[in-house]
């Protein structure tokens, strides 16, 4: 049997775990960095990420004039997570995040040659204000894979002199308890079939969450919600939750596993990396949102935006596991978007001048990969050959074309006196995120969605998609894992997804959205600094 020796060995190769890696490393440590995928997709989820990062008092929002305050966004996290009182380590960490994302996420990445867009956008605002109470979403320029890429590099850099060991394709089976503590773990070679026994001083589990199982979300869905019949899986499966209960095992605590954040509208990936792959849409504000039958999801429509967790729980309740978004091909072009690095090249590769093209006039060329690669994404000439279409791609006679008229006449007779006069919650929202300069470039000002020169129709079939796991094992501000008694479990952390964040579940039930990067780097640098300095 091979085996390696380390001063600290971490388990998963995302961004927790590259973070924490790289700064046990430059603390003067030998690490072991196991990860169970092939080295070409190093860096996990965050690799394809988009980059969305909630900050809290930047120089980007002071020039722009948001008046940000730690206190302020405790407030907002607390009310919009509905955390408990009583939930001492996810308040700790929510805390910790507010008043620490400028000088251990902001300031260290900036150190590291990453920079951020000029925009500050305005997500989560929650349905009745009671979200981010103003804008706080900063967006990584060249994305979450510039950002993985970089720090992989630079962990290179940190362990030239030999005290890096990454072993790619290999999965832990198993993890080691002695007299002292957690002492290290088994690992099977994927690559090689063959079992490998790695023994370390500490071990940091950075595994990601458990939503990429659906066992594991069916079993941890709360009692009281609507579960779907289907989903897509926007997470990865090997974020299966076998490693939260081998430590559950050895005694660490599996908290608020109920607590996920999914996404309403996902579709299949046309070019999928796993079974049951989807894309996540960031929703067009302007498209009406309808069930299988092609009528308006009501009384209160569903508009992205606002709360996500809200928007998942409508659709969970519908009685076919899919809906449909009814839109044209002007609201296409200026608000259709997936999120992810892959279809944000512009970003991605830090095309400024196409970027700009793309966001004033429109985006032409994703709106057309769509129609050509997606067969959820259907256009038509008429509202009739439309439903048809969508009959066709359900192989059932819901949507009646008369239906689908009525549906859109409805909500077009809210102009047919001027806009002015309109009385629909939907375009009350829109007209409110338009009051945001961001918003105003990627929403389209309210029309009648049968207004001359807007067309084609595109209705776009849409399904719930797994995302996140909000809870996880419970750690303290050190990311040391914590047992039944609340005491560190010695040699064990845990960082990232792992660790809900933070403490088990640091966002609560909703996340002010643009938590989970900054999340990853603040539990993997308490985890390392612990590790390297005692503190």
């Amino acid at each position: 049997m091979t085996a390696f020796d380390s001063d600290v060995l971490v388990i998963g190769g995302g961004l927790a775990g590259i973070v924490t890696a790289l700064e046990c490393l430059r603390g003067g440590r030998r690490v072991t960095l196991v990860d169970r995928d092939t080295p070409e997709r190093f860096g996990g989820l965050a690799r394809w990420a988009f980059g969305g990062m909630a900050l809290v008092g930047t120089p980007l929002q002071a020039k722009r004039k948001i008046p940000d305050t730690p206190e302020r966004a405790l407030a907002d996290w607390v009310r919009f997570g509905e955390l408990d009182p009583d939930d001492h380590f996810p308040l700790q960490w929510a805390r910790y995040y507010v008043e620490h994302s400028i000088s251990e996420v902001y300031d260290w990445l900036t150190a590291h040659g990453i920079g951020f867009m000029p925009a500050v956008n305005w997500v989560e605002r929650g349905l009745h204000g009671d979200g981010n109470s103003l804008p706080r979403y900063h967006i990584v320029w060249g994305t979450a894979h510039a950002l993985t890429l970089r720090l992989i590099a630079a962990l290179h850099e940190a362990g030239r002199s030999g005290r890096l060991t990454l072993l790619h394709q290999h999965r832990v089976t198993g993890l080691e308890y002695g007299h002292n503590g957690v002492t290290g773990a088994t690992v099977l070679d994927e690559a090689n079939n063959r079992e490998v026994q790695l023994h370390a001083e500490c071990v940091v589990l950075a595994m990601g969450g458990l939503n990429g199982s659906h066992a594991e979300t069916v079993r941890n869905w709360p009692l009281d919600q609507a579960r779907p019949h289907t989903m897509l899986n926007g997470a990865h499966p090997f974020a299966d939750g076998k490693l939260h209960h081998l430590a559950a095992g050895l005694g660490a605590q599996i908290t608020h596993a109920g607590d996920m954040w999914n996404y309403a509208a996902g579709f299949p990936h046309p070019k999928p990396h796993f079974r049951g792959h989807g894309l996540s849409a960031i929703p067009c504000k302007s498209a009406l949102w309808l069930n299988h039958r092609g009528e308006r999801i009501g009384p209160e429509p569903l508009v992205t935006g606002f709360d996500t967790h809200w928007l998942c729980q409508r659709v969970a309740e519908q009685e076919r596991p899919w809906t449909w978004h009814l839109l044209n091909w002007r609201i296409a072009l200026k608000e259709f978007a997936i999120s992810g690095a892959e279809h944000n090249p512009r970003i991605r590769d830090k095309q400024f001048l196409h970027f700009l093209k793309d966001t004033l006039l429109g985006n032409q060329r994703l709106v057309q990969q769509m129609q050509q690669e997606v067969p959820q994404f259907l256009v038509a000439e008429t509202l009739r050959e439309l439903a048809e279409k969508m009959n066709a791609l359900t192989g059932q006679q819901d949507v009646s074309p008369a239906t689908l008229q009525a549906t859109a006449d409805a909500f077009d007779a809210n102009f047919s006196n001027g806009l002015h006069l309109h009385n629909d919650a939907q375009i009350r929202s829109i007209l409110h995120a338009r009051q945001w300069g961001s918003d105003r470039l990627r929403t389209c000002a309210p029309k009648p969605l049968q207004a001359p020169g807007s067309g084609p129709f595109i209705a776009i079939q849409m399904q719930l998609i797994t995302r996140k796991s909000l809870g996880g094992l419970q750690t303290d501000l050190q990311s040391r894992v914590l047992d039944g008694n609340t005491a560190p479990i010695p040699g064990l952390y845990c960082v990232g997804e792992a660790a809900g964040f933070g403490g088990g579940g640091a966002s609560g039930k909703r996340s002010l959205e643009g938590t989970f990067l900054p999340g990853c780097i603040l539990t993997a640098r308490a985890a390392a600094r612990s590790i390297t300095t005692g503190n």
